[in-house]
């Protein structure tokens, strides 16, 4: 059986984030060489939400920006290459105009002292874990941060740490 934690976006807290272990994957197919664990599972995607307290924009490049829950600073890198990349050359030219105008319409509301909530894929840079962005949205109501802690905590409690019985193969 899979671990279900590698197939779904974990609700992590900055501390829980940077305490991520690293090692070299083991699937020759991942577009990414570091896979990451927490308490010994694997993790590939996860969500945070906190203040951005860091933000740096190369115009239609990147947007570097660090989330602070009050545990942590989690490092976040956006992409806003889409019309640039090589791997969006083979999609529809229209479509990745689109893409790319959503991701510019997202980075420019990340500003600093905004509340936001991201999702996206673990990623390595220099040998400390980042999240790859994949979308981020602006926080409206001002509980979302400590709500989010408090779904993280019970997460943790009920799925992240509890081991699962492992079935036995049929033959």
């Amino acid at each position: 059986m899979m671990n279900p934690t590698l197939n779904f976006h974990v609700k992590l807290l900055g501390f829980d984030f940077l305490s991520l272990t690293q090692q070299p994957s083991s699937l020759s197919s991942s577009s990414d060489p570091i896979s990451f664990y927490r308490k010994g599972k694997p993790i590939s995607r996860v969500e945070t939400v906190g203040v951005v307290v860091s933000r740096e924009l190369k115009s239609c490049k990147f947007l570097k920006f660090l989330i602070d829950d009050g545990t942590g600073c989690v490092p976040c890198i956006f992409w806003l290459n889409h019309l640039d990349s090589p791997y969006f050359f083979r999609r529809n030219p229209s479509d990745v105009r689109i893409m790319s105008k959503i991701a510019n319409n997202q980075a420019a509301q990340i500003q600093l002292g905004v509340v936001a909530r991201v999702r996206g894929r673990i990623t390595s840079y220099r040998g400390a874990p980042q999240i790859t962005v994949a979308d981020v949205v602006v926080e409206r109501d001002p509980n979302a941060e400590i709500l989010h802690w408090l779904q993280s905590i019970k997460l943790a409690q009920s799925c992240y740490n509890v081991n699962l019985p492992i079935a036995p193969l049929n033959r």
